[in-house]
């Protein structure tokens, strides 16, 4: 399509240029016509540059040489209109062309047009002076400006605004801080899209579909926030959900819902984070990234809406001003659903197998849950400790470092459980374990254990037993120097517990 104007203005303005210059080629014998025909009308004898020769004083005299006169500056007049025709086709031609190569990949028409306006009056203006003094010699130009000075300095005090408008302009065209398509914000002044740029001031459409037109010289003053159309341009959505809601479940949900909305980039993933914990509740932030950022609003409603249904569906509660007075009434025993449910994870662990049910109850009444957050730390190397964990949800990997890194030799899931030997011998953490997901486990330390030892000193020679066999299967995957640790642990297991629990 652009190779086909390009084509047809091309030969237009070959068409165009061809008879301006036939007929610039045919004034010399338009002249020569002219001259014979009225010389031979009056009866005189006229010069090439028009002045009568043999002319007398008399009346007749001077009104020939006066209508001579007149008719040789009227055709000298015509030249220069003729020749100023062929001046402009040419500047025409000329910003056509550069318009189509220079431009032709981006749409910035409208913005460039100014700069081109200037620029071809600015050629009409100096081939006018050349043209006119060829034409005119005799009649110096330079007498002409310096005796309009007063007047000049009047006309540019009048427009004054007009012409702060303009240079206002050419720095925006040297600058371009925009293109037309872009949304632009301007303090106090509106945002919306910029529809074109003119010598006067920039037309913005804003939201509400009204016209904004805002004077180049004030818009060169203000402080201007540009979301180029062809720049991935981020938006901030917020929301607030109750305490009691967990926050990785809450941050996984809500991303899947939005990840897909319409008008979201799919070349960034959504960030979905905590902003603040208030007053009320959890307040969150979505940030997104647009495809088209002129449709912002309705796409932050649509997000607005797939977070309500998102935690509909996961039941999770907005937050909102509200004032609740709690009465608690602290109690010595776990109330019976939880107690069951701990009694039981304790039952699974292969440690407490030869643990009666009446010592098991007891162990879990002393037992405490915790959750943590993916990627929290547990437990960390080299940390003294007195307890151990049961995974009742979730998982956790189990590292040691090697070199640089932290190498994961195991990963535990639910009913799985660590730190039985700081738990049983008070010996520090030979690893580190961290939640892959968010994950609740069961803590069991040395006083919920220390009675029931002490009530049956039997046991220790049976969990020391079940330990050392525990150890001697996990030693494989551990590390040398984790090998070297566990086997001579495995050694003094059963001192080290009578020990450690002052049996």
């Amino acid at each position: 399509m652009a190779s086909s104007d390009i084509r047809k203005r091309t030969i237009y303005f070959l068409i165009t240029a061809a008879l301006i210059i036939l007929v610039l080629l045919l004034f010399p014998l338009i002249d020569t016509w002219v001259i014979a025909a009225m010389a031979e009308r009056l009866g005189i004898t006229i010069a090439p540059d028009g002045t009568i020769i043999g002319a007398d004083s008399t009346q007749a005299a001077k009104m020939a040489e006066t209508s001579v006169t007149l008719t040789v500056t009227v055709l000298h007049l015509l030249k220069i209109v003729v020749w100023m025709a062929l001046v402009i086709s040419i500047v025409r031609y000329i910003s056509f062309l550069i318009t189509k190569t220079l431009y032709r990949n981006a749409k910035q028409g409208e913005i460039s047009s100014l700069l081109r306006t200037v620029l071809s009056v600015v050629v009409y203006i100096v081939a006018f002076f050349i043209i006119f003094q060829s034409q005119f010699p005799n009649i110096q130009l330079a007498p002409l400006f310096t005796g309009s000075t007063i007047i000049g300095i009047v006309v540019g005090l009048a427009l004054q605004d007009t012409l702060g408008n303009l240079f206002a302009g050419l720095a925006l065209q040297a600058d371009q801080p925009f293109q037309v398509g872009d949304v632009i914000n301007i303090q106090g002044k509106g945002t919306g899209v910029v529809e074109s740029v003119s010598w006067r001031g920039v037309k913005i459409r804003t939201f509400q579909n009204k016209l904004v037109i805002i004077s180049n010289s004030s818009l060169g003053k203000e402080a201007i926030e540009v979301a180029p159309r062809t720049n991935l341009n981020a938006r901030s959505v917020f929301f607030s959900t109750v305490y009691s809601a967990s926050p990785a479940n809450t941050a996984h949900r809500i991303r899947e819902a939005v990840r897909l909305a319409e008008n979201v980039s799919q070349k960034m993933r959504p960030v979905v984070r905590i902003r603040n914990l208030g007053e009320s509740g959890v307040e969150w932030e979505i940030k997104y990234w647009l495809e088209d950022y002129t449709k912002y609003n309705d796409t932050d409603a649509l997000l607005r809406e797939r977070v309500w249904y998102a935690l509909k569906r996961e039941q999770v509660e907005f937050s909102f001003p509200t004032r609740v007075i709690h009465t608690h009434q602290t109690t010595a025993n776990t109330p019976q659903d939880a107690f069951q449910i701990v009694a039981e994870r304790l039952n699974r662990v292969s440690i407490f197998a030869p643990l009666s049910d009446e010592e098991i109850e007891k162990l879990a009444g002393s037992s405490t849950t915790r959750i943590y957050a993916p990627g929290e730390a547990i437990v960390r190397q080299g940390q003294e400790g007195n307890s151990m964990f049961v995974i009742i949800r979730g998982a956790v990997k189990v590292q040691v470092p090697e070199k640089d890194y932290q190498k994961t030799i195991s990963t535990l899931g639910e009913n799985d459980f660590f730190g039985e030997m700081s738990l049983l011998t008070g010996e520090p953490r030979t690893a580190n374990v961290i939640a892959v997901s968010e994950s609740e486990v069961l803590r069991i330390d040395k006083a919920g254990l220390r009675p029931i030892f002490e009530g049956n000193p039997a046991l220790v020679d049976a969990v020391s037993e079940l330990v050392e066999e525990r150890r001697e299967l996990l030693r494989q995957t551990l590390t040398s120097e984790s090998e070297d640790l566990g086997a001579k642990d495995q050694k003094g297991v059963l001192p080290s517990i009578r020990r450690f629990f002052g049996l």
